[in-house]
């Protein structure tokens, strides 16, 4: 998560390429038509919005993060200064979910933890396409060289942390280190939950991470082959100084904020804007997110990816989230209007 590949998350898992994108429309509307409005928590929006403004580099956003830290209205500041804009680029607007991943690891390897969280290997870093994911956990390159972080139990819970793009990891003692991305071996993710689909094992619509664990976890030998027919391979660096208390990294290199922070398509969203989300089905949520992160499956101007925290709770709940609605970003007034066209400004 990020600053990363960063999770391609699990929409990833269960999604085929999208549609070709339109060229974006944009309509500008005012805060009577966000449903749900009044009732949010503004101030909670706000304190996200603070933890991130001060990396935007455009003078206006820069001119309202120094506004927003002398602010007694929270939703006063949102109303005055900006106007939230609905871009749509002819895809349907699709909500998925993801988390941080907590995984049982150790120091050193034994009969329990036998699968290293590797460093990026300097050798990597200097091609565009390294090893694949089968030559790198068949082959004895990365042995013995110091690379380990650590080793977990469940080469499964690797898999997925490799997904997501940043975890945590628990030691028997009791501590806590927490990783995140530093880089891939250069290769195309292929979705193991579409290959699942496109061999009769399951439906599209049955596909999620639990079901895939529980699948290769019955599976062991082809569930191993199934893992492997993605070639990607994704290389962490320890990120401990974060504290236990705030979420990972995102792409912003800021702690991300459950149920606060949105993963956005940069193309069509600035990262640090505020953007108001109005997701349907069986749990509608309509809420005042923040766009400080960024994934290799969020693509589109209708799409987003929420942050549902810490372990396998969220983990569980991001999984099922696939809901549709709307997104429409909260930007700065003159800049709002200046995407219109000439007679509609």
């Amino acid at each position: 998560m990020r600053a990363a590949l960063w999770a391609t998350l699990l929409a990833g898992l269960v999604m085929t390429s999208p549609a070709t994108s339109a060229e974006p429309t944009y309509k500008v509307l005012d805060f009577p038509d966000l449903a749900g409005w009044d009732d949010d928590d503004h101030a909670a929006a706000l304190d996200v919005f603070r933890n991130t403004c001060m990396d935007m580099d455009a003078p206006d956003w820069q001119s309202l993060c120094a506004v927003a830290d002398n602010i007694e209205n929270p939703r006063a500041f949102f109303e005055l200064f900006f106007r939230p804009v609905l871009i749509e680029d002819g895809q349907a607007a699709l909500f998925t979910g993801y988390f941080e991943p907590e995984l049982d690891g150790s120091l050193r390897a034994d009969g329990r933890f036998r699968h290293p969280v590797y460093r990026m290997p300097p050798e990597a870093r200097r091609t565009a396409q390294w090893l694949s994911r089968r030559e790198i956990e068949e082959g004895p390159l990365l042995q013995g060289r110091g690379l380990e972080i650590a080793w977990v139990d469940d080469p499964v819970e690797l898999f997925f942390l490799q997904v997501q793009g940043s975890g945590r990891i628990r030691l028997p003692n009791g501590r806590t280190i927490r990783v995140g991305y530093a880089g891939s071996n250069g290769h195309d993710y292929r979705s193991i939950g579409v290959e699942l689909v496109r061999r009769g094992v399951y439906q599209p619509h049955q596909v999620s991470a639990q079901v895939i664990k529980s699948w290769v976890s019955r599976n062991p030998l082809e569930g191993q082959e199934l893992l492997r027919h993605n070639p990607s391979y994704v290389f962490f660096r320890e990120v401990s100084e974060v504290p236990a208390e705030r979420g990972p990294l995102g792409a912003m290199n800021r702690s991300v904020t459950t149920m606060r922070t949105v993963a956005v398509d940069p193309r069509y969203v600035p990262l640090g804007a505020p953007v108001w989300v109005e997701k349907g089905g069986e749990s509608p949520l309509h809420r005042l997110m923040i766009a400080q992160d960024t994934g290799s499956a969020i693509k589109g101007a209708q799409r987003a990816d929420i942050f549902f925290g810490t372990g396998d709770l969220a983990g569980r709940a991001a999984g099922r989230l696939r809901d549709p609605g709307r997104m429409l970003v909260l930007l700065p007034i003159q800049r709002a209007y200046a995407l219109l066209p000439e007679g509609e400004q």
